[in-house]
């Protein structure tokens, strides 16, 4: 999830997206361009490349790269994560794995946002390595409710109804990315790779012939990375998100405050993620 990166993807994007939806005037809201999460087509591919075949681990576990700046308030995020059963099991998982290297940074270029990226794979196309960015400012600034139902739903409504803390929403940020190394965990170095190569391809043809996702060319690619870019680049959010409602889930014991959550989220849901219904129904109950 990230607040403000690569304005000329959102736009490929949210052109594929309502040329290939053809209800999506019917919607009571129109898409915006998308609040991507990284450099490039993919979330939190910051600068990335697959490095299979030329990774090599020289640590493992969970490391925390964080200036004197800002880690006072690193700490007070990181504690309200493991405030909840599902922060702690979540991070000692990855801090106990002998096999992978997660490292956690902050940047203050994207105060509000977070990514995930700089991937790496062995020789087997395992994934051994992966680093989170979280903005300066987490604790502040909600993305949008399209392609993330979960956090949009902490925003502030009006004074009748429950306001939760910035720190919360900080961790819930946290939880979404985690989502994302758990999710990358699941897909190899080439299909990565190819990912890469042919998104910005598909991006040039759609401009090119009329914005036309017909196109014999366009549907080859798809076929060939999983999907459109869109439907990658949902794919990959919605499952942040996924993770995100758990740590929810845990974290808010109030019945009442969870109760008026899940209906923020249904809502966003039904209105723009209906096909992605089933990663969150089990945990708004």
């Amino acid at each position: 999830m990230r607040t403000r990166r690569t304005l000329s993807f959102m736009l490929l994007a949210a052109v594929c997206l309502l040329t290939s939806l053809p209800n999506a005037t019917a919607r009571p809201a129109k898409r915006p361009l998308l609040n991507v999460t990284s450099t490039g087509v993919l979330h939190g591919s910051r600068n990335d490349k697959a490095d299979a075949g030329s990774a090599r681990k020289s640590e493992s576990g969970l490391r925390e790269l964080i200036s004197d700046k800002y880690k006072e308030r690193y700490q007070q995020w990181k504690d309200e994560f493991l405030a909840t059963d599902f922060g702690r099991q979540q991070w000692e998982s990855f801090e106990q794995d002998s096999h992978f290297t997660l490292t956690i940074t902050i940047s203050g270029s994207d105060r509000f946002g977070a990514g995930t990226g700089k991937y790496k794979w062995d020789d087997q196309g395992k994934l051994i390595g992966a680093t989170i960015t979280l903005g300066s400012r987490l604790n502040e600034g909600y993305p949008n409710p399209i392609y993330y139902p979960v956090m949009n739903a902490l925003r502030p409504r009006d004074p009748s109804t429950f306001a939760l803390n910035g720190n919360i929403l900080a961790a819930t940020k946290i939880a979404h990315e985690f989502g994302h190394v758990k999710q990358a965990m699941t897909i190899n170095a080439e299909t990565y790779r190819l990912q890469n190569q042919l998104i910005p391809v598909y991006n040039e043809i759609l401009l090119s012939n009329g914005r036309n996702v017909k196109d014999p060319r366009l549907v080859d690619i798809a076929t060939q990375i999983g999907g459109t870019p869109v439907k990658i680049w949902e794919d990959r959010e919605y499952w942040g998100e996924a993770n995100a409602i758990q740590f929810l889930r845990e974290r808010i014991t109030n019945v009442n405050e969870f109760r008026i959550l899940s209906n923020r989220i249904n809502q966003s849901v039904e209105l723009y993620a209906r096909d992605y219904s089933d990663r969150f129904e089990k945990f708004l109950k």
